[in-house]
């Protein structure tokens, strides 16, 4: 073989060496991030809004550097709100390597835990998922992050107090999807009834949650509650308030749940005008007037490209920014503690339970989230239609605490 030959063996191998280096210097300063999303199912009314807000918000955390220096990116799989796919795209994630994993949906929360603690991977699920998981100490890999459901039972009833004055003798009815996220709540209705001494009917609606007439029936013309709480999600929160308001029932007596919440639900309800009057949970803050999404904005802008399309439902959309940043700040924690070496999941796991007084720019209320509280305080704000928008009702505020944590000590 001539000298030159040898030579240009010996190039093309030395590059393919800093080829390869220079990949393996990129992973290592890379984070995966596994994203369950909804696209294409039965909730794509959240998911098509939600999970941009996610992506934005990494975008713009890449496009200044990064979490200390690693740059992010999100595996983002579809699984149609179904658990099969779910459970396929955790495989997924862990062989990617991702040192955390935004849930979505109940069933496949409840699906997951066990795998999640097994593989050692964090999980999220804000507003979602099991309740019980608020306990860190039983569940050390899921974390709620955001009001669960008992937090949101909890924090509709004190708000119809607030609304009604002393609960006694009054009756409050319960409309819900008959699925496992639509039972989670009902210990702590029943729980609050016997307390507070109102009565409570609960009202089933099964799959796909479309058709509702007869239980909006039975509400309104025999059951003639003093309120309505509504935990829906899907197409099923806009069939609610149209039914509701077409049985003369008054949208200012009805609270729903954070999914039946947003900009969406209310258009599809027949617009603001008709939907006047209707309260939601929140737990994170709506509209665009936070200085986060002025930055996604304004990063948008710089790239010569116009305000995100998924805006126009913030509800959904905020929220995804506020998980992605949850996300970010366990990470950075987990870099800090390391001194600035790559983490792992279980670095980030500790780096989540030592988030502490985040606001995100006051888009959710102080958050602490430490090895007993996963949930991070179970915190919500009323948001009602007046005047044409959704407009806060109220400051954050947590309710009934007592009463969850006598439910989460019951958790065996």
């Amino acid at each position: 073989m001539s000298t030159s030959m040898k030579w240009l063996r010996f190039a093309a191998a030395a590059g393919a060496m800093a080829v390869a280096s220079s990949a393996a210097f990129a992973q290592e300063k890379e984070l995966v991030f596994g994203l369950h999303c909804d696209r294409t199912g039965a909730t794509q009314t959240v998911g098509v809004f939600l999970c941009p807000g996610y992506h934005d918000y990494i975008s713009l955390v890449n496009s200044k550097g990064g979490v200390e220096g690693y740059k992010v990116r999100v595996l983002e799989i579809d699984n149609e709100y179904k658990v099969p796919p779910a459970m396929e795209a955790h495989e997924r994630f862990k062989k990617e390597g991702a040192v955390l994993t935004s849930l979505y949906g109940t069933p496949h929360t409840m699906a997951l835990t066990k795998k999640l603690e097994e593989d050692k991977i964090l999980g999220t699920a804000p507003g979602f998922g099991t309740a019980a998981a608020a306990d860190g100490k039983r569940f050390p890999y899921v974390f709620p992050i955001a009001a669960s459901y008992w937090s949101q039972a909890a924090g509709a009833i004190a708000f119809i107090k607030k609304e009604l004055g002393d609960l006694k003798g009054k009756k409050i009815g319960y409309l819900y999807y008959d699925n496992p996220a639509g039972k989670e709540p009902l210990v702590i209705f029943e729980d609050l009834a016997k307390s507070e001494g109102f009565e409570l009917r609960t009202f089933a609606v099964p799959a796909p949650g479309v058709e509702m007439g007869a239980q909006v029936l039975d509400i309104t013309g025999r059951f003639k509650p003093d309120f309505v709480v509504t935990h829906l999600f899907g197409r099923s929160p806009s069939v609610s308030v149209k039914e509701l308001k077409g049985k003369g029932y008054p949208l200012s007596k009805v609270i729903s749940f954070v999914w039946g919440a947003s900009e969406a639900d209310i258009k599809a309800a027949g617009g603001y005008e008709l939907a006047n009057g209707y309260n939601t949970i929140q737990f994170a803050g709506v509209g665009p007037d936070f200085q986060v999404i002025k930055d996604i904005n304004a990063m948008y802008q710089a790239q010569g490209k116009g305000v995100p399309s998924a805006q126009e439902v913030s509800v959904f959309y905020n929220r995804g920014v506020v998980i992605a940043a949850l996300h970010v700040e366990a990470a950075r924690n987990a870099v800090k503690a390391k001194g600035g070496a790559k983490p792992s999941s279980e670095d980030v796991r500790r780096g989540m339970e030592s988030i502490k007084g985040f606001t995100l720019g006051g888009m959710v209320p102080p958050m602490e989230v430490t090895p007993q509280d996963h949930e991070g305080g179970g915190w919500v704000q009323v948001w009602t239609v007046k005047d044409g928008k959704l407009t806060k009702n109220g400051d954050w505020f947590q309710a009934y605490r007592s009463v969850i944590q006598k439910h989460l000590a019951a958790v065996n």
